[in-house]
C-alpha cells in the first residue's frame, strides 16, 4: 500500500472514530451537526440560523438536567448511552 493510501485510510479511520466518540458524549451532536449545515449553507448568515440553535440549546439544556438528575440520584451512567435516550427522554416527558 502507498504511503499515501495508507494516510488517507488513517485519516478517515480517525475522522469515523471521532464522530463515534462524539455521538456517545454528545445527546446533541445531530442537532449539532444540522445547525452547522444550516451555517454553511446560508453563507454563515446566523440569523437565518436561529432557530436550528435554539433547537441545540434546548437539547444541551434538556441533557444537562438530565445528567444533573441522574447523579443526584446516583444513576449510573449519568448520561445515558444512545440506545437508552429515547427511553430516559419518555420518562423525563412524561
Amino acid at each position: 500500500m502507498s504511503k499515501f493510501k495508507e494516510r488517507a485510510e488513517q485519516n478517515l479511520n480517525a475522522r469515523k472514530q471521532f464522530t463515534r466518540n462524539q455521538e456517545v458524549e454528545n445527546p446533541c451532536w445531530k442537532e449539532h451537526n444540522i445547525s452547522l449545515k444550516c451555517l454553511d449553507k446560508n453563507n454563515y448568515d446566523y440569523e437565518k440560523c436561529t432557530l436550528h440553535f435554539e433547537n441545540y440549546k434546548t437539547c444541551k439544556t434538556f441533557w444537562k438536567h438530565v445528567v444533573t438528575d441522574r447523579t443526584i440520584r446516583n444513576i449510573q451512567p449519568a448520561l445515558p448511552l444512545p440506545e437508552d435516550r429515547e427511553k430516559v427522554k419518555a420518562q423525563y416527558f412524561s
